[in-house]
């Protein structure tokens, strides 16, 4: 009834646990990137089927898993190595798929960190368009993540969340990946003007789409990393979640920092080129004239 694609690279410390949680499933899919670890032979051990993609950006990976992943069922779920289905959300996603009024679902996730869940520094509960049908579920890459391509009026929402594990393999691989996600962040903020803001997004849209449009509009504003750490830590009442709570408030003002920075050096590096430019054409006229 439902088949799952799972994407990996080096994740044998996750594996094992995410496939667990869909036993039920009896049409697994693992879409590696090139794992050097055990990641491979966990999958397999596990009953799944193993494919290899080279990486570039998480939306191909997941298009690719629906279109020459050999998928077995209409309906898919999309699952990180580092996320757990509940027993609650295996019943929702049973039901939609028998009785959904929907081409596609938002699945809710609980951020999980220093064993407990940050329910308000996580900022739950935000949504990704995780399960639909195979044939109308593609992706969309922005910045350093994917968007469901199916307009909202097709897109339902779940109650029941994911479980994610994002700091199973601990704060220094968080960070690392994070500086990876700034660069793609740096670049889409770069890209997004005062101009392209969905501004009936922000006054009226569905929780999803106005989350999207006043990131972009965030672009725009000074001290990010503070506005950030005050929205989470204050704003979201992360300071409920006690010393967990301010330690992910504080990693992810770093994270916007790394954004801005890179942004600015971007900017940098771009009129250090042109006046670089402007000087080797003047500098070619002098020696004409």
């Amino acid at each position: 009834m439902i088949s799952v694609l799972v994407l990996t690279l080096n994740e044998e410390v996750n594996i094992a646990d995410c496939l667990d949680s869909v036993a039920w499933a009896d049409d697994v899919l693992v879409l590696d990137s090139g794992s050097e670890d055990r990641t491979v032979e966990i999958a397999r051990s596990k009953g799944a089927c193993v494919l290899h993609r080279d990486f570039d950006d998480f939306a191909s990976q997941r298009n690719y898993g629906l279109e020459e992943g050999g998928l077995r069922h209409d309906w898919v779920l999309h699952l990180d190595a580092d996320e757990r289905v509940t027993p609650a959300l295996r019943e929702a996603l049973r039901d939609k798929a028998e009785r959904g009024e929907h081409r596609a679902y938002r699945v809710p996730s609980k951020l999980m960190f220093q064993g407990r869940w940050l329910k308000h520094a996580g900022m739950y509960p935000t949504y990704q368009v995780r399960f639909g049908r195979r044939e109308a579920l593609t992706f969309t890459q922005v910045g350093h993540g994917q968007r469901g391509a199916l307009p909202a009026d097709q897109v339902g929402t779940l109650d029941e969340p994911l479980l994610h594990y994002a700091f199973s393999k601990g704060v220094a691989d968080w960070v690392r990946r994070h500086n990876r996600y700034s660069s793609d962040e740096a670049e889409h903020a770069g890209e997004t003007q005062l101009g392209d803001v969905d501004w009936s997004a922000v006054m009226t849209g569905d929780a999803q789409a106005r989350r999207r449009a006043l990131k972009d509009l965030s672009y725009a504003l000074p001290f990010r990393p503070l506005l950030r750490f005050l929205y989470v830590y204050v704003g979201r009442l992360g300071l409920l979640d006690g010393r967990p709570g301010f330690d992910y408030a504080v990693l992810l003002a770093f994270y916007e920092y790394l954004i801005g920075l890179k942004r600015r050096e971007h900017e940098y590096r771009e009129r250090t080129d042109a006046d670089e430019s402007a000087d080797s054409s003047l500098e070619m006229e002098i020696h004409k004239a």
